[in-house]
């Protein structure tokens, strides 16, 4: 069956034409385009409007709106619709392949750092049209299912658990607050490390990070060793109550920067770190306990709160003395968390403020994404032994 433009689609566009000239050029192709789908649907339905014949497959159902930019400006289309079919007019679809194309370079270029300003400028030099922040925003919701399934991924027996916290400014509720990222990395049996989940909260408060802890567990997380974390209370209970027989590793570096709120005199602070480092460096648990009650008896007299706390919060890093000596070093601190969290600055600053914890979700998923997977492919992070 062959099917003719009608003649009030040509006059139409005639008229356009010589009224307008060039200026016209839009408008001209948006009623080009709207006949041409009509074309395709009398084909896909073997009839045209009100014909009988036994050709037929199927009947009109109406149009729908769709707005499409061009080089020549925003068209307005009325798509035509079928009954009970699946009728959709092919250019459009090669067109949606491109714009699913467009909004997944949209959202790469903000995921690697690029400013929603800069993605806006890129994209009008290249495509002619201007997108706005929203769209650009709206462009990385696309990647949430495959965010959404990375985060609720199985887990498996891992070695060690690595805990750590950052802030993002955040707006909820019509305020702009700082929100809690936290994160949890994973050392496997192979010696091969992970990132293994992350959730956007309101605050390290414990009852975030137990729910935190126990999606862990809910996807299949097991057969820790040793949990290494800084001292955050709210942390500290939640590993109590969702891993009650691990042992758990205060991380030195923060332990070490902790107690510097403790010495009276910025003339002993050298001396005082010294001191706890050597703690930290002895060849095993025993000689550890034994160098700390020296410093406790050192500074009782010149820095009794000092010597107290040393007392109180220094064991609780010396943990690592029960693991391999050569999985020590890098498990007696979360540095591995450290240098993620440069990273993960490096890509929030562009931001600054996040329209929403979804979205502070959205960009940080993403880069944890990127960065296991290269450790996934990468070297060995601790030799296991047999």
């Amino acid at each position: 069956m062959t099917v003719n433009m009608n003649a009030t689609g040509i006059s139409d566009l005639v008229q356009i034409i010589s009224e307008q000239g060039m200026a016209g050029l839009g408008s001209a192709f948006e009623v080009l385009l709207n006949q041409a789908m009509l074309i395709e649907r009398d084909r896909y339905l073997g009839a045209t409007s009100y014909e009988r014949t036994d050709t037929r497959t199927g009947y009109a159902n109406g149009f729908k709106p769709k707005g499409l930019k061009t080089r020549l400006g925003s068209l307005d289309l009325s798509i035509p619709q079928v009954r009970n079919g699946d009728f959709y007019p092919t250019f459009l679809e090669r067109g949606i392949r491109s714009e699913r194309a467009l909004t997944a370079s949209l959202a790469e270029m903000y995921i690697q750092g690029v400013s929603t300003r800069k993605v806006g400028a890129i994209i009008e030099e290249l495509c002619g049209f201007q997108v706005s922040s929203t769209e650009v925003s709206r462009a990385t919701k696309l990647l949430d299912e495959e965010f959404i399934q990375w985060r609720q991924r199985p887990l498996k027996l891992f070695k060690y658990l690595i805990l750590d916290a950052r802030y993002e400014k955040v707006r909820q509720s019509g305020s702009v607050v700082d929100s809690a990222v936290l994160v949890a990395y994973g050392v496997d049996d192979k010696g091969i490390r992970y990132v293994l989940g992350v959730s956007v909260s309101l605050s390290e408060a414990e009852v975030h990070w137990r729910g935190f802890l126990d999606s862990l567990v809910s996807r299949g997380l097991h057969g820790l060793l040793c949990i290494t974390s800084d001292a955050h209370a709210g942390l500290k209970a939640a590993i109590r109550a969702v891993f009650p027989g691990v042992p758990w590793q205060r991380c030195q570096f923060h332990l070490q920067q902790n107690a510097q709120a403790y010495v009276p005199k910025k003339s002993m602070k050298t001396e005082v770190a010294d001191d706890i480092r050597h703690i930290f460096n002895a060849p095993d648990r025993d000689e550890a306990d034994r160098l700390l009650k020296l410093v406790v008896i050192k500074y009782a007299k010149t820095a009794p709160q000092l010597s107290e706390w040393m007392e109180t919060n220094i064991h609780e890093s010396l943990n690592v003395f029960k693991l391999e000596k050569n999985h020590r070093k890098k498990l007696r601190t979360s540095n591995l968390a450290e240098r993620v969290n440069r990273e993960l600055k490096r890509r929030t600053k562009v931001v600054g403020i996040f329209p929403s914890a979804e979205s502070c979700e959205r960009l940080v998923t993403a880069v944890l994404i990127e960065i296991s997977e290269e450790w996934e492919m990468g070297k060995i992070y601790l030799l296991m032994e047999e």
